[in-house]
């Protein structure tokens, strides 16, 4: 056991726990302290929020006598895995780019240069001209590839002109919210056909038919049964994708030369080309992988079929590609540990709707719980040290006592004293 507790991987692991765990706790103190100082919630009102906070996800609503009712939610676990899809994507994307020393900020402006390029694509190609699952495979690829365009200009600017990245995954975040917003207002793409949704694009069901768009002649991702285990919810085989690319950035990192020399420009970019590895092209090539990964979540988001996107509102940044940043950083940037924290973050999304669905609370109390588990993920570095020096006290007051033993005796000093002084 001790030896387990002695392992890297083991304190981070903990680490990561430990901050999860202490997020939670922060936000269970929130909702009590509000509970206390509001009368319309009391005691027993914030008690049902601590409990929502903990196990929300597992929340059935309410009964008919008003209290709350618990078990196997298919909806709202379907639901978390839907929502977890593009988080799983955008973290990938910022944990990649962290192996190779690079902070992606730009993750936001990626996901949208995915977004304009998957629903440009799926919504231009006219239904019939080619199979559905072909031009559903021709979205998500044409996602991948603007992301992965758009990723590799702060690449560019790191490589050649050693510009800083988060500056220029600043700028380019920007002029992508701005190209994004004036492509999908010039063109034909905007839902007309429901009176109130002028501002929403349409969906990738709706298929281009003699010129006018139809619903259900489009296309959207397959199901494959997930739809049956969770009824009620958005949920696809989106997810199923997301992981095995999870699988894939591992094996990548991991098990690849391409791998070893992406960490090795992250350790030390001078050393690294001492050795003979190409630090600029790996440099560009590691920025275009994280865009392309962060394109693929919004690619996996809209051609499921049941999203929109509102473009009027896209001159700001998406969530979901700032989202990815605490995801990786829980994960520690391990792409196993991505699929883990993203669903976790996706649950919190899902208790934070419980929470303004079935209490006096709002979701916003969720958004306290994710700050705080952000800042101690940042810290984890001092978490980790903190437990191994608690362990190294321990095996101190473990170890018995030594009584002092006399130096040793020097030959010369040994010969002196057996000839004595000869003064």
């Amino acid at each position: 056991m001790k030896a387990f507790l002695k392992k890297e991987s083991t304190q981070k692991l903990l680490a990561s726990l430990l901050s999860i765990l202490i997020g939670l706790v922060v936000g269970a103190i929130v909702v009590l302290i509000v509970g206390l100082f509001n009368k319309s919630i009391s005691l027993k009102g914030a008690w049902e929020g601590i409990r929502l906070i903990f196990i929300g996800i597992l929340s059935t609503g309410r009964s008919a006598s008003g209290a709350l009712t618990w078990g196997f939610n298919p909806a709202s676990i379907g639901n978390m895995l839907f929502r977890a899809t593009p988080l799983i994507m955008t973290g990938l994307s910022v944990a990649l780019a962290f192996k190779t020393g690079l902070f992606n900020i730009g993750a936001p402006g990626q996901y949208l240069m995915g977004t304009l390029a998957t629903l440009f694509i799926a919504l231009s190609i006219p239904s019939g001209a080619l199979p559905g699952w072909l031009i559903w495979l021709l979205a998500f690829l044409g996602g991948l590839l603007a992301g992965a365009l758009w990723g590799a200009i702060p690449g560019l600017v790191k490589a050649f002109l050693n510009i800083n990245e988060v500056l220029a995954c600043i700028m380019t975040n920007w002029i992508a919210a701005n190209l994004v917003t004036w492509a999908f207002d010039v063109s034909n793409l905007k839902n007309m056909v429901e009176g109130t949704k002028s501002g929403y694009i349409y969906k990738t069901t709706y298929g281009l038919v003699d010129g006018s768009y139809v619903d259900g002649a489009g296309v959207a991702t397959a199901k494959l049964g997930l739809d049956k285990l969770f009824p009620g919810s958005q949920i696809n085989a989106g997810i199923l994708v997301a992981i095995l690319l999870a699988i894939g950035v591992y094996i990548l990192i991991s098990k690849t030369t391409l791998g070893y020399e992406l960490k090795a420009c992250g350790a030390n970019r001078h050393a690294a080309r001492y050795a003979g590895i190409h630090d600029k092209r790996n440099i560009v090539l590691s920025m275009a992988l994280s865009g392309a990964l962060a394109a693929a979540g919004a690619s996996l988001y809209f051609l499921s079929g049941n999203t929109e996107f509102f473009w009027s509102t896209y001159q700001s940044l998406p969530a979901a590609g700032f989202n990815g940043i605490p995801v990786a950083l829980l994960a520690l940037n391990n792409p196993i540990g991505v699929i883990f924290s993203a669903i976790f973050m996706a649950m919190l999304n899902i208790v934070g709707l419980q929470l303004t669905n079935l209490t006096a609370y709002n979701e916003y109390i969720t958004d306290v719980i994710i700050a705080v588990i952000v800042y101690l993920s940042a810290f984890s570095l001092a978490i980790r040290m903190l437990i191994a020096g608690r362990s190294k006290k321990k095996k101190a007051a473990e170890e018995p006592k030594r009584t002092p033993t006399e130096p040793p005796v020097k030959p010369e000093d040994a010969k002196n004293e057996k000839g004595g002084d000869k003064a």
